[in-house]
Order: C-alpha cells, then sequence, then structure tokens
C-alpha cells in the first residue's frame, strides 16, 4: 500500500502549497518592516510638534512656526507650513489656505497608505491558500487510500490528514499575524489623518481649548 504520510507530505501540490505560504510570509514581514521604517521617517505621530508650530503660530510668531515645521520633518509639519504659506501668500482667504493643507494631507495619507493592499491581500489569500493546500492533500490521501489492494492503515491515513491540515493552519496562523498588523498600520494613518484635519482647523481658525474657550 503506498504510504500516506508520504504522500501527503512530499506530494508537489503539498509543498507548492507550503512554498507559497513561505512567500507570502516573506512578503508580510518585509512589508510591515518596510511600513515601520516608513512611517518612523515621515515623523508620524509627532503630535507634540504640530503643537508647537500651533503655539508659534497663533500667537503670531510667524518665521519660529515655519523654521520648526520645517525643521521637524514630520507629516505635521509639512501639512501646516502649507496652510501657513497659503495663508500669507492669500491673507484673508481662507478657503485657499484649507484646500492647499486638505491637498498636502491627502498626498501625505497617500504615501502611508502605500503597500497596504498588498498587506491585505496576504490576509485575504493566506486562509485560502491554506484550504487549498489542506483539500489537495485529503484529495491524495484518500486517493491512495481507494487503490490500495490491501486493507487501510489507520495510522498512515491519520498521517496522510493530519499533513493535509497543517496547510489551512499554517495559512490562519499567518492571516492572524498579518491582519494584526494591518489593522495596526492603518490605526496609525486613521489617526494621524484625524490630527491632520484637527491641525488644518486649529492653524486657520484658532484653536479650542480643554476648557471650550477658544
Amino acid at each position: 500500500m503506498p504510504n500516506l504520510s508520504e504522500s501527503g507530505l512530499l506530494m508537489p501540490a503539498t509543498l507548492a502549497v507550503f512554498a507559497a505560504l513561505g512567500v507570502l510570509s516573506v512578503m508580510a514581514l518585509t512589508i510591515s518592516i518596510w511600513k515601520a521604517w516608513q512611517f518612523r521617517r515621515m515623523g508620524v505621530g509627532r503630535r507634540a510638534l504640530a503643537e508647537t508650530v500651533l503655539d508659534c503660530w497663533l500667537s503670531g510668531r510667524v518665521e519660529e512656526a515655519m523654521e520648526r515645521a520645517v525643521a521637524g520633518r514630520a507629516v505635521m509639519g509639512r501639512v501646516l507650513r502649507a496652510v501657513m504659506s497659503a495663508a500669507q501668500a492669500r491673507p484673508g482667504e481662507t478657503g485657499y489656505a484649507e484646500e492647499l493643507g486638505r491637498q498636502t494631507a491627502l498626498i501625505e495619507l497617500a504615501r502611508m497608505g502605500e503597500r497596504m493592499r498588498a498587506l491585505e491581500l496576504i490576509v485575504s489569500s493566506a486562509p485560502m491558500l491554506g484550504l487549498l493546500g489542506t483539500v489537495v492533500g485529503m484529495i491524495d490521501a484518500f486517493s491512495a487510500l481507494s487503490l490500495a489492494a490491501e486493507a487501510a492503515d489507520p495510522a498512515s491515513l491519520a498521517a496522510g490528514i493530519w499533513t493535509a491540515l497543517t496547510t489551512t493552519a499554517a495559512g490562519l496562523a499567518l492571516a492572524l499575524v498579518a491582519n494584526a498588523l494591518a489593522t495596526w498600520f492603518e490605526g496609525r494613518i486613521e489617526a494621524e489623518r484625524t490630527l491632520l484635519e484637527a491641525a488644518i482647523s486649529a492653524a486657520i481658525y484658532g484653536r479650542v481649548d480643554s476648557d471650550g474657550g477658544v
């Protein structure tokens, strides 16, 4: 009788699935490391910088505000610099300053969203790929069983089924990790979006204090 454990483990289709899952794992790790480096390089989440720039701007220290925005090298600084430049170029035209700030923010957010689709694709593809490996492995195991001329060996059959099921487990594990990473990155992007909107509004219309005053 064919060795079902060897069949389930060594058949080309099962090996191909494991290889594909390995490639997806490397992709997920590479994208995650790159995104973390990108966020750090872009200065994502530097709220203190925005607060300092806004303090200078709203108190009339325009030059200092511009210098701090440039020196900060962060998303917040670049967006506020666009707003302040527009406000200086066209005093009194709040719509122009607001629109230029929003355009700059959209460009920055688009950069922050790079490679996120690839990470989301891994989240959706890994479980399906693992399930495909399980189905193919089960087909192979029961095909070998049906062709056996003698009584089936339960241990060999169980080993073949176990091997087939490991692809689903691997796919689910990869999807869970990738989903956690994607959720964390998306959360940071959404938080930055909210802070950018608040910063643009504050630079143009003033800031609301914690006690509700302006």
